[in-house]
């Protein structure tokens, strides 16, 4: 009797039912429930297989039919919707069955976390899925009919044991989200170029060895995480990724980073535990767009002063490097947030000043700024790995590195063998910065064939000269701090200069000739004393990006600047003038440009 009472008390009409299949685990309450919603949640249930049912829940005639019982409005089972989601996730599943084509409405079919060593051919037949999740099984082939899924948007393949991939993988045309991490890849399908439509990569914890350069015609790729592959390149296309806003290519085996003329929206670069020596400024000047690069437990030996061109760095981790000093600008970084530089022999930074935090480093940096400009016969430091002969000329960097580097000598001139070593290698970077120079050197001009970018910042001179004009292939050009007062018309031949950093000089003007190098697309003016800025020629220069007016003499700001809708990055801060106000300020450019045009007389 007790027996009998727990049995009714546990289901009323219990003695009503036909006996339940054996390991059956579905509540036909459960059933019910998903011929009204099209839903139906049977994970966590430790299913050793999908009771038959449930795959013919549309089909068969419901048990409740059969048994003379009055139905609610609620209870109307011929009113059943089609079954769009099914979850089976975190069971006991060794596979599933082929039946799986008689849900032919599946939108959504989520059989994470179960034991499937393969995957029914039937799949191919729900030309209605949309999402497909077998994550954490023991996959080892994806059948090729999976590929005629046409309105996939996410496939979830990550921690199974793929070793390759099917060749059609590119007919997934609609794929947005595809997670490939945590298998045993060697290699990605050329057809792969065919997922315009792909957002977000994860090809994670494979045994990659190269990307095809054919992923970089993925024009809506945002994330591409390759992060713990065995990497040595990446292709070059990989630059033209427009859309890229997040790469992750940590712990492999890279020694060089990619230049990214493209990529300008990319906000996340993660390439720590890798083997990179060396960080130019050809991987920096383009991210106009960067928060976070994280460069740990590399072998990088220095930072450029470009890396101050990074004006929304917010995140910089340099820890564990062989870097052994920094450039003081790099205090300048509004954004800047947090910078981590333990495990690096710096030389100009104590121990104790590192562990204060990034705000009091940041500070510390600043300050040191002025000592470059005010204490310039200050030996640098010497080290036991160079010998004065070798630091004069430096002929791996010459033949291999393409640049020409004499910085941080105190020199009043430039050594003529320096020049004379050259010989007809294309020098493309010429770094002369930190030195006494009072003017640019003049047997400069005889790199104009192939000189891109020059450094002459932390020196004093106090005027451009004309074979700097005649380097038409410039396109980088740094001259802070110096004794500038004003440039020469004939800067208007570097028609290809993109960057032009003038800071810490002594402007009172804006030099007129940079409003006729329409190729400009970042001026960096800041700490000088100019005046006033002619907004209709600024917003002819319709490439110009980020202009950098911080600690001049504003008196003004004209509101038609508000018109030049190019600029990403405005800053004004540090100027006399009482409109905009700095609170407006502080919301950014997008906000300061649309308060100037609003204030544009009718």
């Amino acid at each position: 009797m007790a027996a009998a009472r727990r049995v009714r008390a546990g289901d009323p009409r219990a003695g009503f039912r036909r006996p339940a299949e054996p390991g059956s685990a579905v509540p036909q309450g459960l059933i019910r429930a998903a011929r009204k919603s099209g839903q139906l949640n049977l994970s966590g249930r430790s299913l050793s297989e999908v009771p038959d049912h449930v795959w013919r829940i549309n089909l068969d005639t419901p048990e409740e039919a059969h048994q003379n019982l009055s139905f609610g409005a609620e209870d109307r089972w011929w009113e059943q919707t089609d079954l769009t989601k099914l979850i089976l996730a975190s069971n006991k599943l060794q596979c599933l069955s082929e039946d799986v084509k008689l849900l032919p409405a599946l939108t959504v079919l989520d059989v994470h976390d179960n034991q499937l060593t393969s995957l029914p051919s039937a799949l191919g037949q729900l030309e209605n899925l949309q999402k497909l999740d077998v994550s954490h099984n023991k996959l080892k082939s994806v059948p090729e009919e999976l590929m005629q899924l046409s309105h996939l948007k996410s496939l979830l393949l990550h921690h199974n044991e793929l070793s390759h991939l099917p060749d059609g993988f590119g007919q997934l045309v609609n794929l947005e989200e595809l997670d490939l991490s945590n298998n045993h890849l060697t290699d990605i399908p050329t057809s792969f170029a065919l997922l315009i439509n792909l957002v977000r990569l994860n090809l994670s914890c494979n045994q990659l060895k190269n990307l095809p350069a054919d992923i970089s015609v993925m024009k809506s790729l945002r994330l591409l995480d390759c992060t713990k592959n065995y990497l040595e390149t990446v292709p070059s296309q990989l630059a033209t990724m427009a859309s890229l806003e997040q790469l992750y290519l940590r712990k492999n085996k890279l020694r060089s980073l990619p230049e990214f003329p493209s990529c300008k929206l990319l906000k996340e670069l993660h390439a720590g535990e890798n083997q990179i020596e060396i960080l130019n400024a050809e991987n920096l000047k383009h991210l106009n767009s960067l928060s976070v690069l994280e460069l740990r437990d590399n072998k990088i030996k220095s930072v450029p002063d470009e890396i101050t061109l990074l004006q929304k760095l917010e995140r910089l981790d340099l820890a564990n490097n062989d870097i052994s000093r920094l450039p003081y600008t790099l205090g300048n970084l509004p954004q800047l947030k947090f910078l981590a530089l333990e495990g690096n022999p710096l030389r100009t930074i104590r121990r104790d000043l590192l562990q204060k935090g990034t705000q009091e480093l940041l500070k510390y940096l600043r300050s040191k700024i002025q000592d470059d400009v005010t204490r310039p016969n200050e030996e640098p430091p010497v080290t036991a790995m160079t010998l004065p002969s070798e630091s004069r000329i430096n002929m791996h960097a010459i033949t291999s590195l393409k640049l020409l580097e004499y910085s941080e000598k105190q020199a009043a001139v430039i050594p003529d063998e320096l020049f004379n070593a050259v010989r007809g290698n294309p020098v493309t970077t010429v770094n002369f910065s930190k030195n006494q120079l009072s003017e640019i050197p003049p047997r400069i001009v005889e790199l104009k064939d192939s000189v891109c970018a020059v450094s002459l910042g932390f020196n004093k001179i106090s005027s451009i000269s004309l074979e700097l004009c005649m380097l038409h292939k410039l396109t980088h050009l740094d001259i802070r701090n110096n004794f500038l007062t004003s440039l020469p018309e004939e800067m208007e031949a570097l028609t290809r200069l993109q960057i032009i950093n003038l800071s810490f000089n002594r402007f009172k003007v804006f030099p007129s000739v940079l409003y006729h190098i329409l190729a400009l697309e970042t001026i960096l003016l800041s700490n000088n004393q100019v005046g006033s800025i002619d907004p209709l020629q600024l917003k002819k220069m319709d490439r110009l990006g980020t202009l950098d007016l911080q600690n001049n003499d504003l008196l003004q700001v004209p509101p038609e600047l508000g018109n030049c809708e190019t600029l990403r990055t405005l800053l004004l801060e540090g100027n006399p003038f009482r409109t905009p106000r700095a609170a407006i300020l502080a919301k950014g450019t997008a906000a300061v440009l649309e308060y100037l045009r609003s204030r544009i007389p009718a």
